[in-house]
């Protein structure tokens, strides 16, 4: 006959199950530890490695703080999450540092902002770096690496900042970048990279930054670009653009700079440039631009710089340039430009450098000049202007700069000039002066 245990003392009796539970999860915890501190043993490994790859820190920076007798985390330029203890940043720029990147740095598996710039890092990017796919910023800029800019780049598919300005690197803008559909900053300025701009680029709509300058970049300006409606910066100088500044420049209306000095780009200035109304630096120097200055700018209000130098533009200067009561610095100088300074030129009241040298401008030096009492900077040389030096040429106290030559002015240079003590250069010559330089006062010119 089979007796039935009452569930009551089933209960009470010890069971089998409860110790080998306890085993399990002594075991998986101590799995799980020993993953974490071999994790963490990664981490201080690949750190190390680094470190061993450096063959001048001439200010100690790892050589004293880089210690095994101290946690990691607590090393100078490294930053370690508060949960895991693990690598999540390393900042050593600016530490004057030389060497060459650890393959091992590609360990750091949190690694999510690594910033190395103004260094004297040298040689290739190691391939293990694509391991670290947190990656969201990274800054190798203003350093020696060469090679060409490695392909794989385009597997960082966090990616918001690439910045590898001021290498050595050679080659072309690879087109995988277009694969960084988060990349907000791009800086590959200043080393030697070939080619056209890559139409996959322009599929990175979340740039707000781009800047190629000083490369051997060429063709024409792509279109694509009006894809890129976040754009703040555009800096495309030091190239070999050639043909026209697109019109499709004018949908890029979060523009704040502009920079497309030093190609070769031919035609007007577009009109659509005056929908640029937030722009706050516009460089077109050192191109073959014509026609005249369009009075569109009127509506950049905001502008601080405008430098349209050496191009051929002709006409007058615009009467709306007054409108531009930010603008600090004017450079016009090397064009053909005609006519007469104009007085709504007073309205420029926080203007620190006028360049109009080189042009054709006649008139006289307007009096309201010495209304624009930031003036650092005034150059005039070059030109037709004739009368006499204007006497308020004295009230620009913080003058450091005053080039008249090459004109047709008359009359006794003024002693106010002895007012200007903080003047460095200073060229009259060419013209039909008389007098002399006052001397009672500190200036290189008085010997």
């Amino acid at each position: 006959m089979m007796r039935l245990t009452p569930m009551s003392n089933l209960m009470a009796k010890p069971s089998f199950l409860p110790p080998f539970m306890f085993g399990l999860l002594f075991v998986t915890f101590g799995v799980i530890l020993s993953a974490k501190y071999s994790s963490i043993t990664v981490d201080q490994s690949a750190l190390l490695a680094l470190k061993s790859h450096i063959t001048h820190d001439p200010h100690n920076f790892l050589t004293t703080n880089w210690s095994t007798s101290t946690s990691f985390c607590s090393w100078i330029g490294v930053t370690c999450g508060s949960k895991h203890y693990r690598v999540t940043a390393l900042n050593l720029s600016s530490m004057d540092l030389t060497g060459t990147i650890s393959s091992q740095l590609g360990n750091l598996s949190f690694l999510a902002w690594l910033d190395i710039h103004q260094n004297s890092f040298l040689g290739s990017l190691p391939i293990e770096l694509t391991n670290l796919r947190r990656m969201k910023y990274l800054d190798f800029g203003n350093n020696s690496f060469n090679g060409e800019i490695p392909l794989w780049f385009g597997c960082f598919s966090k990616l918001q900042t690439l910045s590898l300005y001021l290498n050595n690197f050679i080659g072309v803008i690879p087109s995988t970048l277009g694969n960084l559909s988060k990349l907000e900053r791009l800086s590959l300025g200043g080393n030697q990279i070939t080619g056209r701009i890559p139409n996959s680029l322009f599929k990175c709509k979340e740039l707000k930054f781009l800047a190629l300058f000083n490369n051997s970049l060429e063709g024409s300006i792509p279109t694509e670009t009006e894809n890129l409606t976040l754009l703040k910066t555009l800096g495309l100088v030091i190239n070999h653009f050639k043909g026209k500044i697109p019109l499709v420049i004018g949908n890029l209306t979060s523009l704040l700079v502009l920079y497309l000095g030093n190609n070769t780009l031919t035609g007007e200035i577009p009109l659509v440039i005056g929908n640029l109304t937030s722009l706050q630096s516009l460089y077109l120097s050192y191109n073959k631009l014509t026609g005249k200055i369009p009075l569109v700018i009127r509506n950049l209000t905001s502008l601080q710089y405008l430098s349209l130098s050496n191009n051929k533009l002709t006409g007058e200067i615009p009467l709306v340039i007054g409108n531009l009561a930010s603008l600090q610095m004017l450079y016009l100088f090397n064009n053909r430009l005609t006519g007469e300074i104009p007085l709504v030129i007073e309205n420029l009241t926080s203007l620190r450098e006028l360049y109009l040298d080189n042009n054709k401008l006649t008139g006289e030096i307007p009096s309201v000049i010495g209304n624009l009492i930031s003036l650092t900077d005034i150059n005039l040389g070059l030109n037709y202007f004739t009368g006499e030096i204007p006497l308020v040429i004295g009230n620009l106290t913080s003058l450091r700069v005053l080039d008249l030559y090459n004109n047709k002015l008359t009359g006794e240079i003024p002693l106010v000039i002895g007012n200007l003590t903080s003047l460095r250069v200073l060229d009259l010559s060419n013209n039909k002066l008389t007098g002399i330089i006052s001397c009672f006062f500190y200036s290189p010119f008085c010997y």
